[in-house]
């Protein structure tokens, strides 16, 4: 019976030891893409809007951080969700916002549900999209003013940042590679070989 158990103790042992091994230089560049990403959108938002508007610092970007500087190796942090996620479930959370948005309630359940599913349908799910709808409908008046420029201007301006930022980071180190498909973009020759061309 001891003999059947020292096998799974050592290599339970063995496991628990990897996991809770402290890398350092995985967490300085975790530490440096996050606060590089975040400080640039905090910068650019402070220099156009000025000190006292926060319209560009959305809330799910600090969400976004954690899986694509943190979590870089997950398919929900790959460019095309962080991409699809935030800009889809954007235009989502504005068209709620537009149509129900007197009834709170409503609107936010509606924006969350719907741009899961829209990120489910496209296969760009990303959490912190949820998070991107929702701010669509119980942001600030300023925030419900932008009306679609929401999508643009704070959405795709600050996740274009943020992407450009673990490109360069995620890839400084031996260890890291971001993404783990390097040809994620050509969109193009996915949709033409399913077709069998």
């Amino acid at each position: 019976m001891r003999r059947r158990l020292r096998g799974p103790a050592r290599r339970a042992r063995l496991i628990i030891y990897r996991e809770t091994l402290f890398d350092y230089r995985e967490h300085c560049w975790t530490f440096l893409g996050s606060f590089v990403g975040i400080a640039l959108i905090g910068l650019l938002n402070r220099y156009l809007l000025g000190p006292a508007d926060t319209l560009l610092l959305v809330g799910s970007f600090g969400a976004s951080s954690v899986l694509i500087y943190g979590h870089i190796n997950s398919p929900l942090a790959q460019p095309r969700n962080l991409l699809g996620g935030h800009v889809l479930s954007a235009c989502v959370g504005v068209t709620v916002q537009r149509l129900v948005g007197g009834e709170l309630w409503l609107a936010a359940a509606l924006a969350v549900s719907l741009s899961i599913v829209t990120m489910q349908i496209t296969k760009t799910l990303h959490p912190p999209g949820g998070a991107t709808a929702l701010i669509a409908v119980i942001g600030s008046p300023a925030l419900k003013a932008l009306g679609y420029w929401y999508v643009l201007m704070p959405v795709l301006t600050g996740v274009l940042l943020l992407l450009a930022v673990a490109l360069v980071v995620n890839n400084a180190g031996r260890t890291r590679r971001y993404p783990t498909n390097r040809h994620w973009y050509r969109v193009w020759q996915r949709r033409y070989r399913g077709l069998g061309g």
